[in-house]
């Protein structure tokens, strides 16, 4: 495959850009061609034929000079030994930045795994903020990979690019409006994932072509008159609806590809939004509407800005026809959306926070405590269709379908929501669980003392105000773990006869897992630190060998005889008198090997040998006692044991699952189901089983049993 030319590109972007740095242009192309002399695709082609897809591409939507040098140059510094200061020197800071923007996206390469895909998301989000051409080149990169796909030798690799294409790159296309671009990667994702799907309707689609072309033409030509009668001068055309969004609507509709007769959408163009109106009319009066299919996008835009008119007729030749009216200027944005704003031809670029939408997601990122919820709070931000309401002030707020007045006030400010008690819409008190309709005048209510609860989470569908609640009640709670793990240490430091204060815990923070005092109270009442080995830190002098305070306290008598050993006890190497208990992390039962870790307050605990727990007591050997079952007391009592089922989500399955427990007279005390995925469902069991015999009878049992998948114990620290 050729590829464009040096002349032919730098002619392309002159005939838009009269002004464009020719030699920058130049330059950028002979400096990006030696840089990546010598490296090929997965096509065989030279790499270099990539950048200058990609610069081809951008050229398209008449983007300014420095974006098109940036599209030749953004994989240089990271494939190339260009560097950053290689790109300054010769293109300039503007191109510099541009590229180093991009250079970091590519840094962390998005893999299968959802932490990876989502970190790199972030990163997106957060180089775009700055500049949203470097969202223009990445979408402009990712379409060119999509056209190249098939040469991917891999097939996962494949799947796993075009879901990532259909879930992250497409709503970000159609968020800044580039309709074109947007089906395309729709359609080459769409063909990659459902191939015998696509196959059949563009097979379809070619064949219906081809049977009504002529039609086509007559109801162009019949419509063209219709306005040439009312004295409206404009432009029609028809084009055939791409094979994702057919698909889309048998999905939604249920319905099989010959159930679909409106295949063919037809758009009027006329000069003004008054004549718009005008052709509106004149097809209504016309043709008999379609009901459910009329939308104004022209009063009320989309967030990307698109403007339209849709409306459905019964038309010419009693056809089914879906129309979009609309004015030049309308249909340019609704091609190239943020690419048509006339910044670009001045040669100044809008930054990316001034579009709400981006806004919207630095706030998002910022109140997700990790990278996956972001991630999956984006996705629904981005596909949900909208309404619209109004502030009292007449501030108009779009939302998502479905979203309720929590929604609206988190989407007026944080500082509203958090404090929001009531609400009134269209002047009249009703519940914050009432979903908005489109044109609602919504007045929030607010308190002081006012803070969010946990219904509010289950009642908004926006994903910032999901991640505001969600922040304000992981600080709630952060703060009541912090509280109870200052009062665990105070406890321990009045058994010393001792005093605490928070400052007392800086000389012995761990920089690595905690940073501030804080952060270790936290995991102190959180369980996941001991604040008696805290403290012992703290006052290593004081630090008394538990193995030593527990044995004191079973003395026989004070001249410190040793404790007798117990005999009648199911557990041997312990002493009369000693309490212990069996560790619930992993369930030891007769047969296991067992060791005892002297706990303060519990006595002795009785873990597995093989127990991960047992590493955080690695440096403390005066703890462990050597410990083992005493047979002889082992009657018919039972211990419980967790396991871990894989089983088929099928009718029967869990009936099935209960029936082996039974027959195999192991109890169950518990049933959680951790994941579902298609077809599967993963269960945690706790069970009471007499030893480790009877245990491995009863896994035997299970996974002989067709519809369990897998099953293994479970042991976690």
């Amino acid at each position: 495959m050729s590829f464009m030319r040096q002349y032919e590109l730098v002619e392309r972007v002159k005939s838009y850009d009269p002004t464009a740095d020719e030699s920058a242009l130049n330059r950028a192309y002979i400096f990006a061609m030696k840089m990546h002399s010598g490296q090929k695709r997965e096509s065989g082609e030279p790499y270099f034929s990539h950048p200058v897809a990609v610069a081809s591409i951008l050229t398209e939507y008449k983007l300014d000079s420095a974006t098109i040098i940036t599209a030749l140059l953004h994989d240089t510094v990271e494939d190339t030994p260009a560097s950053y200061a290689d790109i300054k020197e010769l293109f300039g800071e503007d191109v510099a930045n541009l590229v180093q923007g991009l250079t970091k996206l590519s840094k962390v390469q998005i893999h299968s795994e959802a932490s990876k895909q989502a970190e790199n998301f972030q990163k997106l989000v957060l180089a775009i903020s700055s500049d949203i051409r470097v969202l223009l080149i990445k979408l402009a990169d990712r379409l060119h990979n999509m056209r190249t796909l098939h040469y991917c030798a891999k097939e996962e690799k494949r799947q796993r690019i075009a879901r990532e294409t259909m879930e992250i790159y497409v709503p970000l296309a159609e968020r800044i409006g580039m309709q074109a671009l947007k089906d395309e990667l729709e359609d080459l994702a769409f063909q990659t994932l459902h191939p015998e799907a696509y196959e059949s309707i563009t097979s379809r689609l070619t064949f219906l072509a081809e049977k009504d072309e002529k039609d086509v033409a007559e109801v162009i030509a019949i419509l063209k008159q219709d306005l040439a009668d009312n004295q409206v001068k404009g432009e029609v055309t028809g084009r055939q609806k791409r094979p994702y969004s057919i698909w889309q609507k048998m999905q939604r509709k249920n319905v099989t590809l010959e159930q679909i007769f409106d295949i063919m959408a037809f758009r009027v163009i006329v000069k003004t939004v008054a004549e718009c109106y005008q052709v509106l009319g004149i097809m209504h009066t016309k043709y008999n509407m379609i009901p459910g299919r009329y939308k104004d996008y022209i009063s009320t835009p989309k967030a990307n800005g698109y403007q339209s008119i849709h409306t459905g007729v019964l038309g010419p030749l009693n056809r089914r026809i879906e129309l979009q009216i609309r004015t030049r200027d309308m249909h340019r944005v609704a091609e190239f959306g943020v690419a048509a704003h006339w910044e670009y031809k001045q040669g100044v670029h809008r930054e990316g926070t001034q579009y709400r939408w981006i806004r919207d997601l630095l706030e998002l990122l910022n109140h997700s405590s990790d990278p996956n919820e972001f991630l999956e709070h984006t996705k629904i931000a981005m596909y949900q269709d909208q309404v619209f309401c109004f502030s009292p002030k007449g501030d108009l707020i779009p939302l998502p379908k479905g979203a309720t007045p929590i929604d609206f006030a988190y989407a007026v400010h944080s500082g509203v929501g958090d404090t929001c008690v009531g609400v009134k819409i269209n002047g009249k008190i009703s519940p914050l669980r009432t979903i908005l309709q489109n044109g609602d005048q919504v007045d929030i209510l607010t308190a002081k003392n006012q803070t969010p609860s946990a219904e509010w989470e289950r009642i908004a569908v926006t994903a910032k105000a999901k991640a505001c609640i969600r922040r304000f009640l992981r600080a709630q709670k952060r703060q009541q773990l912090t509280e109870a793990g200052r009062n665990a240490l105070v406890a321990v430091a009045k058994e010393y006869n001792q005093s605490f204060s928070d400052k007392d815990i800086l000389p012995v923070l761990d920089k690595g897992r905690f940073k501030t005092s804080d952060d270790l109270l936290t995991a102190i009442g959180e369980g996941l630190v001991s604040a008696t080995d805290i403290f012992h830190k703290i006052h290593p002098e004081l630090k008394l060998s538990l193995y030593q305070k527990t044995m004191s306290l079973f003395r026989k008598s004070p001249d410190k005889q040793a404790p007798l050993p117990a005999k009648n006890m199911p557990i041997t190497g312990l002493f009369e008198g000693l309490s212990y208990g069996f560790a619930k992390c992993c369930h030891p039962v007769p047969g296991d090997k067992i060791v005892g870790i002297v706990s303060s307050g519990k006595g002795v605990m009785i873990h597995t040998q093989d127990c991960p727990s047992l590493a955080q007591y690695a440096d403390e050997p005066e703890r462990w006692l050597d410990v083992g079952w005493n047979m002889a007391m082992i009657h018919q009592s039972t211990l419980p044991v967790r396991i871990k089922v894989t089983l088929v989500d099928q009718s029967g399955a869990m009936a099935e699952l209960m029936t082996v427990l039974s027959q195999q007279n192991a109890n169950l005390s518990n049933l959680t189901t951790q994941r579902r995925g298609e077809g599967w469902m993963e269960l945690m069991i706790d069970i009471d089983v007499r030893d480790r015999e009877h245990l491995d009878t009863v896994l035997q049992a299970l996974r002989s049993t067709e519809k369990v998948a897998a099953v293994t114990r479970v042991k976690a620290g």
